[in-house]
């Protein structure tokens, strides 16, 4: 996001294109119909619809929280859950008028505040999932019940979630204590935890288009 830019890549040829002058581009999703590129301008504060093409401002929302950053978006794409990370709150947004509509904060559950990462929508669409880095686990929040939340611990700094490719389960990746816990979304429980060899700070990642193997980024070594 310091770099300002955005680099095309063809993942079939590995080939890169040119960049794209893009302001603070912490993290880059695109609406479901394809209409618009969303830019979480995390040090800028604000959300920037642009062109999905030339990367052309459309319109800007200014967003009442620190650190927004992660989102997803509900089943029939008029709506997106996003994070913000330093003030422990989620917002709730109008895709087709790009509007803010809810604002909710995450309770604290210890003597650190909520620190919200990345954010998933359940393979069925009714549930959100929250990852929170300070309270080491994920929040379970229902779609047609924002800002109500019930708690999972998986483990110190949870981090990413991936949904696996048939759709059975969810991997969350614990940053601080390098392990990936892995839930299985039928009854929201945890069926096993992965830990990497040595430690490690597993962080961003995701899965094979076969679903047999999973990626993931080392934060700090």
């Amino acid at each position: 996001n310091e770099g300002n830019f955005l680099t095309p890549i063809d993942p079939a040829t590995v080939t890169i294109g040119k960049s794209v002058a893009v302001h603070d581009p912490y993290n880059l999703y695109f609406t479901p119909n394809g209409k618009y590129a969303v830019v979480m301008a995390e040090a800028d504060k604000q959300i920037d619809f642009r062109d999905p093409h030339t990367m052309a401002i459309k319109k800007t929302l200014k967003v009442p929280c620190d650190g927004i950053n992660h989102a997803d978006w509900t089943a029939d794409g008029n709506q997106f859950v996003a994070t913000c990370e330093f003030t422990g709150k989620l917002i709730l947004v109008d895709t087709p008028k790009m509007k803010l509509l809810k604002v909710a904060t995450l309770p604290k559950r210890t003597e650190m505040n909520p620190m919200p990462q990345d954010i998933k929508i359940s393979p069925d669409g009714k549930t959100y999932y929250i990852a929170d880095m300070a309270s080491n686990g994920i929040w379970v929040m229902p779609v047609n019940s924002f800002g109500h939340f019930t708690f999972i611990r998986t483990g110190k700094g949870a981090h990413g979630l991936y949904v696996t490719r048939d759709a059975k389960n969810l991997l969350i990746t614990n940053r601080e204590e390098g392990s990936i816990s892995v839930m299985r979304f039928s009854d929201n429980k945890l069926i096993a935890k992965w830990k990497i060899p040595g430690g490690g700070s597993p962080d961003m990642g995701n899965i094979s288009a076969d679903g047999k193997f999973f990626w993931v980024s080392g934060r700090y070594n």
